[in-house]
């Protein structure tokens, strides 16, 4: 008669070791699916949608609908500047609003490569949307050329499109350290629609700050991108100033905080 065989214990190393813990790719890619999740993030999506085709009816009326591809191309980015950095805090400020951070943490305890994922995942869907309004706007000029006879104007200015995505990527970038730094929801968006506008007024108003703006103030400085012009040295240099007080630091800030934040199960 053989002897049992003697089962050794599984170790908490070698039970750690069979787990397989979560790659960036999925957790980016989870962290995308997010966005669309949410009932306000579905609606917002409709709301820059129905804004973009309402913009792209009003210049095919005007003047006959004889705009350029370029002017199109700025016409349906225009509306995703003001209101895709809502994407970014709701992406954000998810888990804290709707009470899965313990969820979260507990399948990734690093909690610094899940606000990674979500700024990853915000800049890729900055990068869609943008290709989304190009097409948009191809297909609008092709219409008015088409039905209304207007002038086909076809050339696009690299520098202007790049500008116009860099933009994109920067609002979206700065939902996303918004909604990290405050981890709420309502609190994140005001802020983030509402701070960026007074400083620019108040700064304007002080003597001493008018001349600094440009250098400190995101609106003021990015105006070249906005316009659709080819930004200069100094104008890329006052661009990446602003970018570093109001998208670099509200993302590290959010990061560091996430990272130390208590968090509850209610």
């Amino acid at each position: 008669m053989s002897a049992p065989a003697v089962t050794r214990p599984t170790t908490p190393r070698e039970a750690a070791g069979a787990v397989r813990p979560v790659s960036f790719a999925t957790l980016t890619l989870v962290e995308w699916r997010k966005q669309l999740d949410t009932r306000a993030g579905r609606w917002l999506l409709v709301t820059i949608g129905i804004i973009i085709a309402a913009v792209l009816a009003i210049m095919a009326i005007v003047d006959g609908g004889n705009h350029s591809f370029e002017a199109f191309l700025i016409g349906t980015s225009t509306p995703m500047l003001l209101l895709l950095p809502i994407v970014g805090v709701l992406a954000a400020t998810s888990e804290w609003s709707q009470r899965t951070a313990l969820v979260t943490f507990a399948l990734e305890p690093r909690r610094t490569r899940v606000g990674l994922a979500k700024l990853v995942s915000a800049v890729a869907s900055g990068v869609v949307f943008f290709l989304a309004a190009v097409a948009l706007a191809a297909l609008a000029h092709l219409a008015v050329v088409v039905l209304r006879d207007a002038d086909a104007a076809w050339s696009l200015d690299l520098g202007t499109a790049a500008g116009l995505l860099l933009l994109v990527v920067l609002f979206m970038a700065q939902g996303i350290g918004f909604g990290l730094v405050l981890l709420n929801t309502p609190a994140a968006i005001v802020t983030l629609l509402v701070l960026p506008t007074v400083f620019s007024i108040v700064g304007s108003l002080i003597p001493g700050v008018v001349d600094a703006l440009p250098w400190i103030d995101l609106s003021s400085a990015s105006t070249p991108l906005v316009m659709g012009e080819a930004p200069d040295g100094e104008e890329w240099a006052r661009i990446a100033t602003a970018s570093l007080i109001w998208v670099v630091a509200p993302v590290v800030g959010g990061l560091v905080r996430v990272a130390r934040r208590e968090v509850k199960s209610a």
